[in-house]
């Protein structure tokens, strides 16, 4: 809130346009800063979860008056006994436990394999001449492209598909890694030279804590992608896993099962990613929060 006084000496004239003096008196959010918080993140957290249970509530609504099909777009209570049922038969878990299985293991190695050469590029000026170029054209590909190479590879299996998610995970993380590096202002690294920092120390005290935010949200991204790609990987050379369920319940007509599928790869999705979230808030508490009270 701001208001307009006249200066000092003042009182009796009427004052000018420039002599006027903004005063800016504090509000709700500069005096109650922690209710005006929780009041904010409460009302986040309740669109987060209208907004989705709304569509649902739809999508009932619907398919009870017949707008739906309910043999091609069977009903949100449908899936969820079918799916309640499959869990508790424990016809569900070997799906859900291949597809996890997979995507953790790929992620793992790309993005150990994506750091350390990002770090390198990053770091070394002739070897991101050397690689860029090449790593460029590969990026630009479609990563389920590759999957034939690496059938050809590796065979049927879990080879394939832990490759494919190994891949698209490189990627992201190797493209973050080397531009967090190479953004990091050089009087950071003045300072530990000046100061007789070594390889290591360099790493540990320059490199590591200027970078690492924004490695965090190339991780981030890749966990989505992750599981987006091993679900299309599923579908094509599988024979387990959420993306074979989907696929194959659609060829037999068996919808309910489809999106029941469907609502685990979306849940997966959704914890994967804020799993990432919290390792990065916890790792990097200096940086700023993507979410939760404001730092002052």
């Amino acid at each position: 809130m701001t208001s307009a006084l006249p200066r000092p000496g003042h009182e009796d004239d009427r004052p000018a346009a420039d002599d006027r003096l903004l005063v800016r008196r504090p509000g709700p959010r500069e005096l109650r800063p922690g209710r005006t918080h929780r009041r904010r993140r409460t009302l986040e957290i309740s669109l987060a979860v209208a907004v989705p249970l709304l569509l649902v509530l739809l999508w009932q609504l619907a398919a009870d008056r017949a707008w739906l099909d309910d043999r091609v777009y069977p009903a949100p209570s449908t899936i969820l006994a079918d799916g309640w049922d499959r869990a508790l038969a424990g016809e569900l878990w070997p799906d859900v436990w291949a597809t996890l299985r997979r995507v953790l293991a790929g992620y793992a190695v790309g993005t150990v394999t994506g750091y350390l050469l990002g770090l390198l590029m990053g770091s070394l000026s002739l070897v991101r001449a050397a690689l860029e170029p090449l790593l460029d054209a590969l990026y630009v590909v479609p990563k389920l492209a590759l999957l034939p190479v690496f059938l050809n590879m590796f065979g049927l299996g879990e080879g394939p598909q832990v490759a494919l998610v190994a891949t698209t995970v490189f990627f992201f993380v190797w493209i973050s890694t080397m531009a967090a590096v190479m953004a990091i202002p050089s009087g950071h690294r003045d300072a530990g030279q000046v100061f007789g920092a070594g390889p290591w120390q360099m790493f540990r005290h320059v490199l590591l804590p200027a970078s690492l935010p924004a490695v965090l949200v190339g991780a981030r991204i890749a966990a989505g992608v992750a599981v987006l790609v091993i679900v299309a990987s599923e579908q094509i050379a599988a024979t387990d896993g959420l993306g074979h369920l989907i696929f194959d319940s659609r060829a037999l007509f068996q919808n309910d099962v489809m999106f029941v599928g469907i609502v685990c790869v979306a849940v997966l999705g959704v914890l994967f990613s804020e799993l990432v979230r919290l390792a990065g808030r916890f790792l990097t508490p200096w940086a700023p929060r993507d979410r939760g009270r404001p730092r002052s």
